[in-house]
This record gives C-alpha cells, structure tokens and sequence, in this order.
C-alpha cells in the first residue's frame, strides 16, 4: 500500500528511511509547538489563549503536513510560520489599541485575517497563478534562494536558537570568540556556565553529524541531536539543573475545551476593519505577498537540494504542494493560529534521504503525538537543534557552485538575495531584492528583452513593499 501510495521504488527510497527522515524533520522544528502559543499570548503560559493556540499549532500542522504527503506527495513539513506569528502578534496588538479592547478579544480580528489570505492563496492556487509566478523567478535567483536558505539556517542555528543573551540583546557566542571568555564571563555573571553548555552541545552535535554523515550513516542528524541532548542533559545535572523538573506536574491531556472557547472558528470581520478599511487590507495583502513568496522559496529551495527540479529549475507538482500550504493556512486559521507555511527545516528530513510524502506522514504524526507528549518534546534542548540547522545550511549553499557569475544579473542578484535573506530573516524579502536587482540589471545593461512582463510586475510589487509600506 505505501508503494502505491507514495511511489518509493521510483522515487529511490524506502519505509526506514522516509521514517527517519520524517523524524529528523520533527526534531528540528519542534519547537514551535511550543514557541508559537509563547508568542501569540506574549509567553502567557497555562492560559486558556495559551492552550488554545497550543492546540492549534498542533493541529494545523499536523493536517498541513499530512495534506503536503497525500496532495503532492512531498517531503516537506508546514506549521505556523516565524516571523509571519511575530507579525500576527503586533496586528492583534494594533487592532486592540485601535479598537480599545482586550487583545484576546482582538484575536479574531487577526484570524479573520489569515482565514481571507488563506483563501486568496488557495483560489490563486487553483487558477495556477502561484505557478505563473513561481515560473517568473529567474534561474539565477532560484539557485541562490537554496543558499540563502542554507545561510538563513546557520544564522538561526549559531544566534537564536543556540546562543544565550546578556547586555542589551548581544550574542553571547559571538561575544566569547571576539571579546574574550572573561569580558563575556563577566558580563554574563551565573548565567556564564550555561552559554558555555550551550555552545559545548551545539558543537558537540554539529561535528557528531558531520562525521556520522560522512560515514554515510543513515539517520546521521538524528543520531547527532540525540548526542547532543545528552551532552546537555548531563551538563545540566553537572550544573545542579535538573533539565527533565518541567516533567513534574506536567499535563498531559489535551486542553481542547480552551481551543473551541477561545479561538475555534472565531473570525471577527467587524473586529478586522475596526483598524481601517485601508490598513486591514494593506496587511492582507502584506501577509499575502510574504507567505507566497516564503513558500515558493522554501520548496524550491529544499526541491533543489533533494535533486527535485528538472532541468528548467521547476519542481514537478509544486502547484499540488502550494495547494497544501493554501488549505493548511485555512485550517490554522480556523483553530486559531497565524499562516501556516512550510518549514525550512523540512531540509534536514531531505537530508537523511526522505524523498516522498511517507517522510510527512511520519512528521505529521509526531505533531498530532504532541497533543499528548508535548512536555516531552520540549526536552529537545535549543542547541540540539542547533547543530542539525547548522549542519543542513552548510550543505545547502554549496547550491551557489551553479551560478553563472560570468553573468552580472546573476551575481548581483544573488549575492543581495543572500544578504538580505540572512539579515531580514525572510525569504520573500531575498527573493523581492533578488528580482528587482534582476530587472534593473538587466535593463541597465542593454538586455531588458530577456525580462519576462511578470518578473517586472513582481519587481514593482516589491518595490512597493519595501518603499511605500505595502
């Protein structure tokens, strides 16, 4: 049956590794099981919003995923999306000040937000609008969105994920290999013990799947966080920390009660337009534009690094997988959580050989387990994940040996696609600098007629974006 349904022979795999693939792809974005509630309820924790929004993150990325295995037979991952549940948080916050009420009152106003994206997604999806765009992207930028991707992981590996803060938001790692271990050991005080585990893990990690991989070991970045987790759990009972105490009096059953009282179907529309006709669908469009071009990046980008692109850069199905992305943003909306996207962490899945839906299923299991786990999977420390991020992203820009740099449209492009995809932590706003320096190169140079229409329209949607608050 798993032959029929999702093709393994054909598409060189089997059940073991789709299996260890969908787990390390689970591992490395289960985070935002918990990390999604934080920032949508401002870390309110054990909240009736808290548990409602920790419901549906489960939720909807447990059917995302499962949608993208069964629709496009794909191994990629969605929940919602970082940066976009930042964004949606500020909205609601925006809409409870202009309106004078409560933020968990405002809610709806934002679901009512994602619910109207989402079937914008899901209609341009199906008229393959998003695959015209998609097929505007120019070659040179496809190959660069795979590195800047890999350059955005080994950013958040290195910063956000591994690294603790002190003295206004520096970066605690950063600090100890450029000011010295005493400026950052006096800096930091007692928390100076825990950076140091910290970064002793991630690296312990990092090199525990690089050597493993080079072995050719299967399940190599699983085997590699699993090390590293060890290594932190002993460094934190060596450190007087007992890292499984959030076990004690933990629940287990699922808060669903929380998620039909507070945020199950709750779109508010005269809530939404409380902020102003204008704003309210400035922000539509706004979150629109960064989920579409979020997620055409990352299928590409991982597509390209799973060898998934045929010999035009496109990938075989990609409208079925954006499909998926459409309705799962639909259904996060509807159990009450921001965009639901797809996950460039879904490239460490990719990387342990997963290569069809089965690698999704298996993720899209181990969220729907979460419901009743999740203190469990809250014991993957930050620098596990880490050394996985880092790992994956070094492969990835290795994508940039493909790039025509004889060709000055490409190099240009590239390298500012690349920038700003590491600085802004968006890969819409890489791809937008990508094709606008694309466009205006070209024309500078004499070649404008190589310039699709679309890719111009596209360059000036994202100048406007940029430059008029779009």
């Amino acid at each position: 049956m798993l032959e029929k349904v999702f093709k393994l022979k054909e598409n060189r795999t089997n059940v073991k590794t789709e299996i260890i693939a969908g787990l390390a792809t689970f591992m490395t974005m289960a985070y935002i099981v918990q990390l999604n509630p934080n920032l949508l309820t401002n870390f309110a924790v054990g909240t009736p919003l808290w548990n409602a929004v920790f419901m549906a993150t489960i939720l909807s990325a447990a059917v995302g995923t499962i949608l993208m295995a069964l629709l496009a037979n794909k191994p990629f991952a969605l929940a919602p999306g970082m940066g976009l549940n930042s964004y949606f948080a500020s909205v609601v916050a925006g809409i409870a000040a202009a309106a004078g009420i409560a933020y968990e009152e405002a809610f709806g106003g934002g679901l009512a937000i994602i619910l109207i994206s989402g079937i914008l997604f899901t209609i341009l999806t199906v008229l393959k609008v998003r695959e015209k765009i998609v097929e505007a992207i120019p070659k040179s930028v496809r190959l660069g969105i795979s590195a800047g991707i890999g350059l955005m992981l080994v950013n958040i590996g290195l910063s956000t994920n591994a690294a603790v803060y002190y003295d206004g938001g520096s970066q605690t790692m950063i600090g100890f290999f450029t000011d010295g271990a005493s400026v950052t050991k006096a800096a930091m005080g007692s928390a100076y013990p825990t950076m140091i585990l910290y970064i002793i893990t991630m690296f312990v990690g990092l090199f525990a799947i690089a050597a493993l991989n080079h072995k050719k070991v299967k399940g190599s970045i699983l085997i590699g966080m699993v090390v590293a987790a060890v290594i932190y759990w002993i460094g934190s009972f060596i450190l007087g920390t007992n890292p499984f105490a959030s076990l004690s009096g933990a629940s287990f059953l699922p808060p669903f009660k929380d998620m039909f009282d507070m945020t199950f179907l709750t779109f508010s529309f005269k809530t939404l337009f409380r902020m102003g006709f204008l704003s309210a669908i400035m922000t539509v469009i706004s979150f629109c534009m960064v989920d579409m071009f979020d997620t055409i990046g990352t299928l590409l980008g991982t597509a390209k690094k799973a060898n998934m692109l045929n010999e035009k850069g496109e990938m075989p199905d990609m409208n079925k997988a954006m499909l998926a992305d459409s309705l799962a943003t639909c259904v996060g909306a509807c159990t009450g959580t921001s965009t639901v996207t797809t996950f460039i962490e879904s490239a460490s899945g990719v990387e342990e050989g997963g290569r069809t839906g089965l690698t999704s299923i298996v993720t899209g299991l181990c969220f729907l387990a979460c419901m009743f786990v999740a203190p469990i999977a809250a014991l993957i420390p930050a620098p596990a994940t880490s050394a996985a991020l880092v790992f994956v992203g070094v492969l990835m820009i290795s994508a940039l040996k493909e790039v025509d740099y004889s060709d000055v449209s490409a190099s240009v492009s590239v390298v500012l696609m690349l920038i700003f995809m590491m600085v802004t932590g968006g890969i819409g706003n890489g791809i937008g600098i990508g094709l606008i320096a694309y466009s205006v190169v070209k024309i500078c140079t004499g070649r404008a007629k190589e310039v699709s229409i679309l890719t111009l329209v596209l360059s000036v949607l994202f100048i406007g974006k940029f430059f008029i608050a779009f």
